[in-house]
This record gives C-alpha cells, structure tokens and sequence, in this order.
C-alpha cells in the first residue's frame, strides 16, 4: 500500500525525520512555514557585514552520535572541524589566568590527577563529588544535587552546564545536568572532542540535508503553513493549509516538528513547556589572531564563549534574558570590549552584527521539563519531533535529531 509521511516544519528535528523515512524509501513530504529550511540552525547572508554568518553559534561534542550520523548520511561530517583531542580552552577576565582542560581519551579521568590537565584551584578528590550528579532524584534542581560553589564549579561545571541547559545551572533540571554528564564527562576524552560548523550551519548541516532529500524526490514545500489538524476518535484525518486540505489516507501518518508554542495550537490537549530562555550571539568581522584557539570559554564576564571561523569572530551568551532590552549598540560595544582583552585585537569595534534569540531553548528548570511530552500522541498517525519534548536531553542539537529519529520510527511502525 502506497503511503505518504507528512513532515510539519523543516528545522532539524523535522529534516532528521524526512532523512530516516526516505532512507526506508518511504514517500515524504516536507512542510514548512517559513521561506528558509532549517529553523534555529541555519544560516543567512547579513548585509551589515556583507557575509554568511550563522542564525546562532552551535557547538557539537563528538559524542553527540545521533548528530554525527546525521552528518554521515547526507556527507557532511568531514565539515565538522575541531582539536584532534578533548581539549578546552579558558581564559578569566578577573584575573587574567589561562587554562586549558585536557581530558583522556577512555573513561577511567585519570586526567582529574594531572594539575596540568584539571581545571586549576581544583584536586581529584573535588571532581568525585560530580557523581552525585549521576543519579539525582527525580525533580530535584541542580544546586540541590550539588554545592554551586567553588573552583570546580566556576571553572568547569558552570560554564558546560549554562551551555547545555542555557539557563542558570543551580535552577536547571538535575535530570538533564545528569544526561549531559554521563554523555561527556562521563563517557570520556573520546566523547568530549568539541566540534563546530567551520563553513556554517547552512552549509554543513542543512544545505546537504536538502540535497540529499531532493536527491531521494522528497518535496520540501516552503512557505507552507499549517492552519490546523481534522482529528478523528483514532487518526488525524486531513491537514489544514489555509488554501489546501491533504486528506490523510489509511496508512498516511504526519510529525509536527515546530516550536512548542506552534505544536501547542495545533495539537488538542498537548502538555508543553511554557518558559524559555534567551540566547545572545554577536558577530564581529575581524580575523582572530593565528594563535587563538577555534573555541575559548570566557569566565567572569559577559562573553560566555569565543569563536574563531575565517574572518568573523563570534561570541555567544548563554541564559542571555538580562540583555534583551541593551541597546544594540552598546551591547556590541560592551561586548567587543571583553572580546578585545582576551584576544589582544585592536580596540577599536570592528563591523558587528547582534542576533538575539527571545525563545532560543525552554526553560529548563525541573517544572519545565516535566511539561515536554513524548513522541506519541493520543492519534496512532501523529507523532511529535523537536528538541523540547521529552528525549531526556536538554534543548540541543543532538535532542533535536534524536527526537526527528525518534517519531520517525513510530510514524513508520504504527503506519505499517
């Protein structure tokens, strides 16, 4: 029997989906609201700076499996650049200190006994005190699984776990801190090679991703916006574009991969996460000096994290609410300040541009995230896709692709 695999929305958790279903030669089609695929990740030509730079700066680990096969399915893990090694650089604008965390490659962290290689200010022994983080009760925030005090905090927990969950780590989800953990730190030097888009978003995970449905004769209709589902007692019967109704046939299914606020209008009685969390990207162009390193943590001050790509440097803000209402301008200014300091270039602000994401990540507070529902819906044809539903991680690149790969696999069984 001929069927169809409607996918709502062409962000990553709805491009991951179409990938797994037309790799089973099933028959998709893309639907997507905007007039650009992609969705939080993605790329644009700015014409302040005359050049492509990226909607968000996006870190991957090379543990993040599901995203690296996602990668290798549409060509594009070569596009990936990082250190051959699990390295991290940091500096503290307070007092001007320099580090660099170098993990060992298996999962015994002998490197916890190297002063060389740990966070400085720390011993081993404090680094035990992270198992608690491992197996938290249920519901509990991370500042009451663990002490949010310290040189170990400050210098290697705080800055991965704001990263991670984007939100203040002592309110954030001890759940989610736990699933970060145990899939880097955890999992050893091998899983925490840190990753990023050299080329851009666009070109390293969304253009080939297009590409590779086209090539497989997926439709991906833009400018295509869900008005609405018909429900049946057991199947969702027709989609509702406005101009357009697609009746649904027997063995039909569809997965709404869009913003929990979309999804929530559109799906009867849907349980979401209702608070987010802000992210704040600003993009100079200017080369980075030859000797600054592709990533470099940022503690004691505004700037969170440096990027070095080829003549664009770019910073990112984690939990970046407070910043919301600066004046651009002064933002910048602000911001470059820190950014001049750390790397010795000139002082004088080159062509920035800022992006603020107001609804970057939901919240993710133990509340919240006990609000994200799962992959299945009360309809056996309708599934659920994106990085704000429950897949145990926080709102990440990773979540995003392992929910897409997630209701895939449930549209293909319930519709078989």
């Amino acid at each position: 029997m001929t069927r169809t695999f409607h996918i709502i929305g062409a962000g990553l958790a709805g491009l991951s989906a179409a990938l797994a279903l037309s790799a089973r030669g099933e028959r998709v089609v893309v639907h997507e609201a905007t007039a650009f695929a992609g969705g939080r990740c993605r790329s644009y030509r700015d014409a302040t700076l005359g050049m492509v730079i990226d909607n968000g700066n996006h870190l991957l680990l090379s543990g993040n499996h599901a995203a690296l096969a996602y990668l290798r399915s549409i060509g594009a893990e070569q596009r990936l650049v990082g250190p051959p090694r699990a390295e991290f650089a940091f500096v503290d604008l307070a007092s001007r200190a320099r580090w660099t965390l170098r993990f060992n490659d298996g999962r015994l962290p002998w490197w916890i006994f190297d002063r060389g290689r740990r966070a400085p200010g720390t011993s081993a022994l404090d680094y035990f005190g992270l198992a608690k983080l491992l197996w938290p009760s249920p519901g509990k925030s991370v500042g009451e699984v663990i002490a949010c005090d310290g040189p170990l905090y400050q210098r290697l927990v705080e800055p991965l776990l704001l990263a991670a969950l984007n939100i203040d780590p002592p309110h954030g989800s001890a759940r989610l801190a736990s699933a970060v953990i145990r899939e880097t730190l955890g999992a050893g030097g091998r899983a925490c090679r840190p990753l990023i888009a050299r080329d851009g978003l666009g070109a390293t995970m969304i253009e080939p991703a297009l590409a590779a449905l086209q090539s497989r004769g997926v439709a991906v209709r833009l400018e295509h916006q869900l008005r609405g589902l018909r429900p049946g007692a057991e199947r969702i019967e027709a989609l509702d574009f406005g101009n357009e109704t697609i009746l649904l046939g027997a063995a039909d299914a569809a997965i709404v991969a869009v913003p929990p606020y979309a999804a929530a209008a559109l799906v009867e009685g849907l349980s979401v996460p209702t608070e987010f969390r802000a992210i704040v990207n600003a993009h100079f162009a200017i080369d980075a000096p030859a000797e600054q390193p592709p990533i470099l943590g940022v503690l004691n001050g505004m700037v969170q994290w440096i990027f070095a790509f080829p003549g664009r440097v770019s910073i990112t803000i984690s939990a970046g609410d407070r910043h919301l209402d600066t004046a651009r301008d002064i933002l910048a200014k602000t911001i470059w300040n820190e950014v001049a300091a750390v790397t010795g270039l000139p002082s004088t602000l080159p062509p920035w541009q800022i992006v603020r994401e107001r609804r970057a990540t939901f919240a993710a507070t133990p509340a919240q995230d006990a609000k994200r529902p799962g992959a299945a819906t009360r309809w056996r044809n309708l599934a659920l896709a994106g990085d704000w539903t429950d897949t145990g991680l926080p709102a990440t690149i990773e979540s995003a692709i392992r929910s897409g790969n997630r209701a895939a696999a449930l549209v293909a069984r319930q519709a078989a």
